[in-house]
């Protein structure tokens, strides 16, 4: 097959490196618009999870992209200054450079040509191609481009977030939930590599103009926050890599591929920074797009047919999770007054995913301390509870 991906992520990359591997007669061109060598963004976060999708299909690049990770088998939730660590949340980060660079080099090893500082916002030069993979991001062009044929929804969440970097070392992966005079600002924060922690900072559109974010510079952004967390980041500083406030959009299509062109990764669907899904998303689509190859050979109709059926169950579950820890973060004002116990416990199962079983299995202190707080209320392994950890407070509807 003669295969054009456009952009040059992990879905796209891993794609291309799984089908050039599997069959090195395949034509396949990744298209880049950034320089080689550029990453916006710092760190990347997996579960043991997600991680075992790509040991299981390609050990090889598991080995490569593994080599540099940072593990920590706990997390942290800070409310009112203590800290509630949670126990068996393994995560595994990794710097997005050393990720991209990695699925690079094992994409050029099998005969994948990249090119770099290639912009590409429509599919018309690449008809002569016997498939068109999209994996532009979720600022999709090409899906922009052809909206009418994909009917995507964009859906902008009222949230601001500003993705910096910090020398900083966050160990273990930590959610901090820090109140001033302005409102309420959180940090998702962990340790990516020896030298450098992710420091995403969250807060609410009432918050961000009272402390008039909306008005200040990059600098001033980041010296405001600086003071917020000032007893998290214990006088190291902020670190910005184009690193301006946005509202994350959580974007989702009716139709996944038209004709010979299909949506993978970001510009297909995405998830949220608060559920750390979008390269495991990513990923996985690769893996079941070339699973679809595998089944249905170069019949590229029933291939994007098989890959739909094949992937959107489980792509549709984990961003229905992601939207519902979206609305979590977005609705958490009556939730400040909980202990932190009670706090970190609502934490944990305010995506619908996490049982009170689950919860008593994977860390038996905390379902312990839960169970102590609120003798009144009836915890059983089906559901979380009788009435929630978080009682009083509404789901935000949207």
């Amino acid at each position: 097959m003669k295969i054009a991906v456009i952009g040059g992520g992990p879905a796209g990359l891993f794609f291309a490196y799984l089908m050039k591997r599997a069959d090195a007669a395949h034509d396949i061109v990744v298209l880049e618009r950034d320089p080689e060598g550029a990453t916006y963004g710092w760190g990347v976060v997996f579960s043991d999870v997600a991680l075992a999708f790509v040991r299981d299909v390609a050990p090889e690049l598991y080995a490569s992209i593994t080599r540099q990770q940072e593990v920590f088998g706990e997390m942290a939730i800070v409310h009112r200054g203590r800290h509630v660590r949670l126990a068996n949340n393994v995560f595994h980060r990794m710097s997005r450079i050393d990720l991209l660079q990695a699925l690079q080099h094992h994409c050029r090893e099998v005969g994948v040509r990249i090119k770099f500082k290639y912009r590409c916002n429509d599919v018309t030069e690449f008809w002569s191609q016997d498939l068109i993979v999209a994996s532009d991001g979720a600022n999709s062009a090409i899906r922009a481009r052809h909206s009418d044929r994909f009917d995507p929804t964009l859906d902008e969440r009222p949230n601001l977030l500003a993705w910096y970097g910090t020398t900083r070392l966050f160990d273990p992966l930590s959610l901090i939930f820090r109140t001033n005079a302005d409102g309420l600002l959180i940090a998702h924060t962990y340790r990516y590599s020896r030298t450098h922690s992710t420091f995403l900072v969250e807060c609410d559109p009432a918050t961000f103009k009272r402390a008039g974010l909306d008005r200040m510079t990059e600098a001033e952004s980041i010296a405001y926050c600086e003071r917020v967390f000032a007893d998290d980041l214990l006088g190291e500083p902020l670190l910005s890599n184009r690193s301006t406030w946005f509202n994350y959009t959580i974007v989702s299509n009716s139709n996944w591929y038209y004709n010979n062109v299909v949506l993978i990764g970001d510009a297909l669907r995405t998830g949220h920074p608060s559920v750390g899904s979008g390269t495991r998303l990513a990923m996985q689509d690769s893996i079941a797009l070339f699973d679809a190859w595998q089944a249905r050979g170069s019949d590229v109709p029933a291939m994007l047919e098989h890959f739909v059926t094949i992937r959107r169950p489980g792509s549709d579950a984990l961003q229905q999770a992601a939207i519902r820890s979206t609305e979590w973060y977005e609705n958490l004002g009556p939730k400040l007054a909980l202990d932190p116990i009670s706090f970190a416990y609502d934490y944990l199962t305010r995506s619908g995913r996490v049982t009170h079983a689950d919860v008593r299995k994977r860390d038996p202190q905390l379902a312990a301390a839960v169970e102590a707080l609120h003798p009144e209320r009836r915890f059983d392994d089906a559901g979380v509870s009788s009435r929630a950890a978080g009682e009083g407070s509404q789901p935000g509807k949207r």
